[in-house]
């Protein structure tokens, strides 16, 4: 597996990314066979460190974990741990190397934008100039603009393994076409902390 660790504006011993490197060889080995890459980056803020953990197992597969504390090793377990936990709790499904590309066709793609407020009202002369529309994008409205987009993928899953995903990404969102009703659903998290369900085939007209 690929593992890369940097620091943002810190430097890292060779000590610590040996360990950041072994620790998460050894997760890789006992639930995915063999992973495919990890980010690892370490930040300070004031007198904390911090650690973001991304960790690409499989297609479509992403595990994230964030850790804080004093120092820069344990702000690495802190991030581990909070992995490790997610994965306890999918352990039969995530050590199922064989449950986890059991689709092979290729996934459905679709497409992600990134939006911004738009201009609602003109600058005045005393004011300082707004910057225009990027006209080569599609307008969305006097209350946001497109300012990116990027392919994404809609694979096909069921909700349990949605929810998995979300879960193991630490997600707020996560849009897939539900295996057993062929639509396109979406799980999202809940600011009380419950997962909420987006299906089509529930809504009934009348």
């Amino acid at each position: 597996m690929h593992i890369s660790v940097a620091g943002k504006q810190i430097d890292l011993s060779d000590a610590l990314k040996h360990r950041v490197s072994a620790h998460l060889d050894r997760i890789s080995e006992k639930y995915f066979g063999q992973a495919m890459e990890a980010r690892v980056t370490f930040s300070r803020a004031r007198s904390f460190f911090t650690c973001d953990i991304n960790i690409h197992a499989t297609r479509g597969l992403t595990l994230r974990g964030e850790g804080e504390a004093a120092d820069a090793h344990s702000a690495f377990d802190d991030a581990a741990e909070h992995i490790a936990r997610r994965l306890r709790r999918y352990h039969r499904k995530a050590t199922n190397h064989g449950h986890m590309k059991a689709r092979q066709q290729v996934p459905e793609m679709g497409r992600g934008y990134v939006l911004r407020p738009g201009m609602v009202e003109a600058a005045t002369e005393e004011e300082t100039p707004v910057e225009e529309e990027d006209t080569a994008l599609p307008a969305t409205g006097p209350y946001a603009t497109i300012i990116a987009e990027h392919p994404t993928e809609i694979p096909t899953l069921s909700v349990s393994e949605a929810v998995m995903r979300l879960d193991l990404a630490d997600s707020h969102i996560q849009l897939f076409r539900n295996s057993a009703t062929d639509t396109v659903n979406v799980l999202y998290r809940r600011p009380d902390g419950n997962i909420g369900w987006l299906d089509p085939t529930g809504v009934q007209t009348h």
